[in-house]
């Protein structure tokens, strides 16, 4: 599922198109990084493992793009605790204000 995943550039979003619906990982582009903001699953494809997809796909892309990713985003946060394969990329949020 992870090659249906999209960049969407214009948007600063990746997507996840299943059926009709769209889950989307929104970020903040930056110099040599990207910033997970939200992530966002319709309710219709809860509990489908497209969350995890999408956040597979995006984090792939990022890899591949040499990116560093810092993950605001609660969803992406969790999934990098779960997937440790991911460590070599990512920079710790910003302390909170």
């Amino acid at each position: 599922m992870s090659a249906d995943v999209k960049n969407n550039a214009a948007r600063n979003r990746y997507e996840l198109k299943v059926g009709d619906a769209t889950a989307i990982a929104q970020y903040e582009p930056g110099e040599g990084r990207i910033t997970f903001t939200h992530t966002e699953v319709p309710e219709s494809l809860s509990g489908q493992g497209v969350g995890s997809a999408l956040a597979r796909g995006a984090l792939d892309d990022a890899r591949a793009r040499g990116l560093r990713v810092v993950p605001v985003c609660t969803f992406i946060a969790g999934y990098l605790k779960r997937h440790p394969e991911y460590q070599d990329i990512v920079d710790p949020p910003p302390p909170a204000s």
